[in-house]
C-alpha cells in the first residue's frame, strides 16, 4: 500500500513562508503527477500545485508567483515552498500522487494544517 507522509505545516503571520514536504513510500516515477491539494473549512478540496514526471508544473491561479512545487526523484519526496502567505491560504494541505490509466487512482497523505494569522 502506498503511503504519503506530510510534514512542515504550522502557524505563520501574513507575509511569512512555510515549506511542506511529503515522503512517498513508492517510486514517484510510478505516478503521472505528484503535488498538493488543500481544503479550507466549508470549501471543496482544490488543487494547489502539481508536477509531472517530465517536470511540468500546474498551479491554481491564486498561488502563482508565491508557491513553488518541486520533486526529488532520488528521495521520492515532493515539496511545496509557500511564500508571501495570506490568510486565504489557511487550510489543511494534502499531498497527492496520481496514476492515470483506464481509471484515475489518487493516493493521499493524512493532511497538515497551515494557518496564516496575524
Amino acid at each position: 500500500q502506498v503511503q504519503l507522509v506530510e510534514s512542515g505545516g504550522g502557524l505563520v503571520h501574513p507575509g511569512g513562508s512555510l515549506r511542506l514536504s511529503c515522503a512517498v513510500s513508492a517510486s514517484i516515477f510510478s505516478f503521472n503527477t505528484v503535488g498538493w491539494y488543500r481544503q479550507a473549512p466549508g470549501k471543496q478540496r482544490e488543487l494547489v500545485a502539481s508536477i509531472s514526471n517530465g517536470g511540468s508544473t500546474d498551479y491554481v491561479g491564486s498561488v502563482k508567483g508565491r508557491f513553488t512545487v518541486s520533486r526529488n526523484n532520488a528521495e521520492n519526496t515532493v515539496s511545496l515552498q509557500m511564500n508571501s502567505l495570506i490568510p486565504e491560504d489557511t487550510a489543511v494541505y494534502y499531498c497527492n500522487a496520481k496514476r492515470i490509466g483506464p481509471t484515475v487512482i489518487n493516493y493521499w497523505g493524512q493532511g497538515t494544517q497551515v494557518t496564516v494569522s496575524p
